[in-house]
């Protein structure tokens, strides 16, 4: 990445033709549209709730959700809401309890079709519809983010999600069930509508930090879903795992409600249309964007491949464990996951966000490889791999979201889209081929794929250099240390 678009890329992101909207006070309202001094002449003009000669554009939605917002989560322009530690663990506690709807139904497919008096084979599209549901969000609803402001558009999906909800706590009818699967897939995407807020506030030199709080977050998400969906239909009705989400969804979005300050839209200007041909624009001409994106493609591969093979290998002689222990086993990776922040507080803020994805990548591949070739003897080889790739996941998705957020402010949702959408097919990539191979060759099979995975990765990352500006190369020099803190580099 050039170094006059890394410079640019830490300017604060300016709104123009701010009206006096919520935030201010009704005296302040009467006075008509503030504007911002400081709005450049070819910067198109933005506006937040205003009126064109008396008569408002806003939709009945946006309108009541903004008459009924809480004072203080009301924007003020001459105030703006600083970005805290609370509303940092307020959106990681949020993208935990939404992204947790993808993965509740995995662990109890069984026991749905059983209730629906469906096939196995059937019943497997309630997972299948609610990440096709996931991905139709973050292509066609995630770009939003970039047009609209940010929090009643959270709440307006948070509340349409946990409503919908409740029919899969009611419903007798199966294909109502999967329809209704792929409906809450949709509304799930919210926390990749946060992480780009999380971008635009948190300051530089914590950017990282405060992004790994919010991922860390999905991945507990991911755990606990899992974990909590096996012992609770393990003892009672697998129901009653489905109105405690129900009771969740219903807690973020009360909380987010009251707490979840609001924030000026950054583009409104933005037609739909062009949010969606940008992404693919972006990812053809950037090349940062495109070694984040392909490295993420094979980081999620590996790492889902690896999560889904290890049930069978843990199920299989000389382990045969339980389907409640193999659930249990997911746990080895919370304390990881947990000490996230303080890791990329540590390390990926202090240095370029290369080092940090190339050290990820590099623990997972030591990890595999150690994983693989014992694993199928003794417990320690899946133990440590789990570890390692649980660090080595959320080091390099952070490192690769702040890295790719620098390229424009005002895109990131639609950088986060592009990004998201590759980690997600190779999500996809990861189960099919790993499912393979481990039918073909067992473990060490689907484990040489992962090895192969990984070190294509490591690949990508060196053969683009953290200060090129073209495809491939390392000009400009060998940057230990980010822009925030580095002191020196060493030219090459």
């Amino acid at each position: 990445m050039s170094q006059e678009r890394g410079s640019c890329a830490e300017e604060p992101i300016q709104v123009h033709g701010v009206v006096g909207d919520s935030a201010a006070s009704h005296n302040e309202q009467s006075k008509g549209t503030v504007t911002s001094q400081a709005q450049s002449p070819h910067t198109p003009q933005t506006q937040i709730g205003s009126n064109d000669d008396g008569v408002s554009k806003r939709t009945t939605i946006w309108t009541l959700l903004d008459y009924c917002k809480p004072q203080r989560c009301r924007y003020d322009p001459r105030h703006p809401p600083q970005f805290t530690l609370a509303t940092n663990i307020l959106l990681g506690f949020a993208g935990t309890f939404t992204v947790a709807n993808l993965y509740y139904p995995q662990p109890i497919l069984n026991l749905i079709a059983d209730e629906f008096h469906v096939s196995y084979e059937r019943s497997s599209l309630v997972a299948t519809l609610s990440q096709a549901g996931y991905a139709v969000g973050l292509l066609f609803v995630c770009p939003l983010g970039d047009k609209v402001p940010r929090r009643p558009f959270v709440l307006l999906l948070v509340c349409i999600t946990a409503t919908v909800w409740l029919g899969l706590c009611l419903t007798t009818s199966f294909d109502v069930f999967i329809a209704l699967s792929f409906v809450c897939g949709v509304g799930t995407v919210t926390p990749q509508i946060m992480l780009p807020l999380v971008g635009d506030l948190a300051p530089p030199e914590k950017r990282a930090a405060s992004l790994s709080v919010v991922v860390s977050g999905l991945a507990m998400g991911l755990l606990i879903a899992r974990v909590l969906s096996g012992i609770v239909a393990n003892y009672t009705s697998w129901r009653n795992i489905y109105w405690l989400a129900f009771g969740a969804q219903y807690t973020v979005l009360i909380l987010l409600f009251f707490f979840l300050p609001d924030y000026p839209a950054k583009d409104s200007e933005l037609r739909y249309f062009r949010l969606l041909t940008d992404i693919v624009k972006m990812v053809v001409t950037e090349p940062l964007l495109l070694q984040a994106c392909l490295s993420g493609f094979l980081l999620s591969a590996a790492f889902t491949s690896f999560w889904t093979t290890l049930t069978f290998l843990l199920a299989s002689p000389p382990y045969s464990f339980s389907s409640l222990e193999i659930g249990l086993f997911a746990f080895i990776g919370i304390a990881v996951i947990a000490l996230g922040p303080l890791w990329s507080r540590l390390i990926t803020d202090r240095f370029v966000p290369l080092f940090s994805v190339v050290l990820g990548l590099s623990f997972e591949f030591v990890g595999i490889v150690v994983g693989t070739f014992i694993g199928k003897f003794t417990l320690a080889g899946p133990i440590v791999q789990a570890i390692t790739m649980d660090t080595g996941a959320n080091f390099a998705h952070t490192a690769n979201r702040s890295n790719v957020y620098n390229l424009d402010p005002k895109a990131r949702n639609r950088v986060n889209t592009a990004y998201m959408v590759f980690c997600f097919a190779g999500q996809l990539t990861g189960t099919a081929v790993g499912n393979r191979l481990y039918a073909q060759g067992g473990w060490v099979w689907s484990g040489g794929c992962n090895i192969a995975f990984i070190g294509a990765a490591i690949l990508i990352c060196f053969a683009r250099g953290p200060r090129e500006s073209g495809w491939l190369g390392w000009h400009g020099g060998l940057e230990y240390q980010s822009d925030e803190s580095s002191i020196w580099a060493i030219a090459v």
